[in-house]
C-alpha cells in the first residue's frame, strides 16, 4: 500500500483532522478521535470514541466493522496505530455524534441527500449541476460542450 500522509487543517473551526491517502484503494481515510475531538467538548475523547462503539453496536451499526487502524503521525512525531474511516464512514460517524457542533454538517448532508433524490426523478438537474461545476471552476462553455460531448462519445465506445 502506498500511502501519502495529509492534514487538513481549519476543517472544524480550526482543529487538525489528520488523514491518509491510500493509492491503492484511491480513497482517503480520517482519524476519528480527531474528529470526535473537533466535534465534542470531551475531556477524553479516546474514551468517548470506545463508549460511542459500544453504542452504535448496540443500534446494530456496522460503522465500527468499517473502522480500521493506520499510522498516523501524532504531535510526539511518532506514528502510532489510529483508528480511521474513509470518507463514508467519516460522514457516518459525524450523523451519529450527538453535537451541537456537527448540525452544520448533517444539515449539509441532508440537503446533498435531497438534491440527490431529486436528480433520479429530473436527471436534467445532475447535468446542469455539472455544468454549473465546470463554470465555478473557470471553464468556458465550448469547453464543457466538449467535455459532456466526450462524455457520451466515451459510453457509446464502452457500450459496443
Amino acid at each position: 500500500m502506498n500511502n501519502k500522509l495529509e492534514t487538513i487543517s481549519n476543517l472544524f473551526d480550526g482543529k487538525e483532522i489528520r488523514s491518509i491517502w491510500d493509492s491503492e484503494k484511491e480513497e482517503y481515510y480520517f482519524s476519528v478521535i480527531d474528529v470526535i475531538n473537533a466535534l465534542t467538548d470531551s475531556s477524553d475523547t479516546r474514551k468517548y470514541w470506545s463508549v460511542l462503539k459500544l453504542r452504535l453496536k448496540k443500534e446494530g451499526s456496522e460503522l465500527t466493522t468499517f473502522c480500521s487502524q493506520l499510522k498516523l503521525k501524532a504531535k510526539d512525531g511518532k506514528f502510532y496505530n489510529t483508528d480511521v474511516l474513509d470518507t463514508k464512514g467519516i460522514l457516518r460517524l459525524i450523523e451519529s455524534v450527538p453535537s451541537n457542533k456537527a448540525e452544520p454538517f448533517k444539515l449539509w448532508l441532508a440537503n446533498l441527500g435531497s438534491e440527490r433524490i431529486d436528480e433520479v426523478f429530473d436527471p436534467e438537474i445532475a447535468v446542469n449541476r455539472a455544468v454549473e461545476y465546470y463554470r465555478k471552476k473557470g471553464y468556458n462553455d465550448e469547453w464543457i460542450k466538449a467535455r459532456l460531448n466526450g462524455i457520451v462519445d466515451r459510453f457509446k465506445l464502452t457500450d459496443v
